[in-house]
Parts: C-alpha cells; structure tokens; sequence
C-alpha cells in the first residue's frame, strides 16, 4: 500500500512537472489583459477569447502555419525515404564497414546546431536560397535523417534474415524487397521516425530564425518570438499562439504513442 502510494505520488509531481506549463499557457491565453500580471486570480472567473482573435486578425498566422507545415511534411518525407533506403542497406545487404558508417552517419548529429549555422548560412546564401522554404527543408533533413536511420536500422534488424533469403531465392532484387517487404514490416519504426522528425521540423528555432527574413518562409516558432512590440510585450497574445499551435502535435502523439513506443523498443529483444 505504501509503495502504491508513493508510485502515484511520484506520477502524480512528474505529471505536473510535464504538464505544468502547458496548463499555465491555457490559463494565460483565455485571461483578461488586466489579469495578465496578476496573482490571484489563477483561473480567470471571466474568460476571453480575444487573445485568439488577435493572434489571426493582426498576424499573417494561418501563412506562417502553412509554412510549418510545408516544412516540416518535406522534411518528414525525405527524411523517411533517404533514411529507411539507408538503414535497409546497412541492416540487411552485404556492405563493408557498416559499423563505421553508421557511426559517421550518427556524429552529424553530435554538432551543436550554434556551431554550425554560421557556415550552413553562408552556404544557403551563396546557392540563393536564403528567406525559402528550401533553405528550411534541406537543413532539417540533413539533421533530423541519423535519428531516423538509426531508428529504422534497430527496426531492421529485429527482422529475422530468413524473411530476405527466401525473397531472394523466390527471385526478389534488393529494391523490391525493400519496398515490398520491409517497408510494410517496419511501419512501426517508420511512424515513429515520422513523429519525431516532424515535431523537431515544427519546433526547431535556430535555422529558421537565421535563414528566414520575412513572414513569406517564417515559421512558427520565430513568428511567436517575433510577437512582443516596442513597448510591451502580448503575453495573451503569446499563449494563444502557443497553445494553437502545440494542442495539434500533443494530439498526434497521443494518436500514435503505441506505435511510438514499439518503433523505439524495436530490436531491444530479440528471439
């Protein structure tokens, strides 16, 4: 009894741990401007949803979520195709220093994104793909495709290897089975990869703040950081924004946590 109770204690501090500041930002954008700075009230006994109204009546928003999702969809889908045709090669065909390659693939990842802006923006410069969608796209697939080919690899390998012998014997090329067999065994991986690189597409702030200029390519990230004015600074304004535009990816991942959960345990047992 006492152990049981501790447990849900203990889920219960981490629950608000994690839950804390998205509640906090619901509460803020249904506030009153004259409740804004004050405590009490916590919870407004007159709420507005004039904080949403501004958020689409005095910002291009709907483009700037448009252009979120241009961007991380792309990413996502490149991301996907590169990386499973990868991991398919190093799980499954005969190729030489796999250990090696994997790792190199996986060290990208291992640069802080500040020390690598500098020069990934003079080269998005010199190709003229500066304030574009492209800039975006190209940047976050070259990032977000080790997780997700380390991802697929694990998937890969669970599967057992007698499944591509008897393809290959049966007179199956590399190409068909990988779109014909592997891909429609590694669904599981494959949503997963999809999730987290589309959340990181989504959220990423850095890039987009240095290779965008205008609301034409900005994402949503920047445009929310972009908000405060020259005197003040439109907190309800602010959770509006963020609440809209984090509600959808909570969902999503809610939707797919179980796929989720066997994409990342994939490979951790094997028979």
């Amino acid at each position: 009894m006492v152990k049981k109770t501790a447990f849900y204690l203990l889920l219960s501090v981490v629950l608000a741990y994690c839950a804390g500041p998205i509640i906090w930002q619901i509460l803020t954008s249904v506030k009153p401007d004259q409740e804004l700075a004050r405590i009490p009230p916590l919870v407004t006994s007159h709420p507005t949803a004039a904080h949403y109204i501004a958020v689409f009546s005095g910002y291009p928003f709907m483009r700037i979520i448009l252009n979120s999702a241009i961007v991380a969809l792309s990413t996502t889908i490149l991301s996907l195709a590169a990386g499973s045709a990868c991991a398919f090669g190093l799980a499954k065909l005969r190729v030489r220093y796999k250990s090696l390659v994997l790792a190199f693939v996986l060290s990208v990842s291992m640069f802080p994104p500040i020390a690598t802006v500098s020069p990934l923006y003079l080269i998005i410069r010199f190709l003229g793909l500066r304030d574009t969608l492209y800039a975006l796209i190209i940047t976050y697939t070259t990032f977000s495709l080790p997780l997700c080919i380390w991802i697929i690899t694990n998937f890969f390998r669970s599967v057992p290897d007698e499944i591509y012998r008897a393809a290959r014997i049966d007179g199956c090329g590399p190409w068909r089975i990988y779109y014909l067999i592997m891909l429609p065994l590694s669904l599981p991986a494959l949503f997963t990869a999809a999730i987290l690189v589309f959340i990181f597409s989504w959220n990423e702030f850095l890039f987009a703040l240095t290779f965008t200029a205008t609301a034409s390519s900005r994402t949503i990230p920047v445009a929310i950081a972009l908000f405060p004015g020259l005197h003040e600074i439109p907190w309800g304004d602010i959770a509006a924004a963020s609440v809209t535009v984090t509600v959808p990816v909570i969902l999503l991942a809610l939707a797919f946590q179980r796929r989720i959960v066997e994409g990342l345990t994939s490979g951790a047992v094997r028979g």
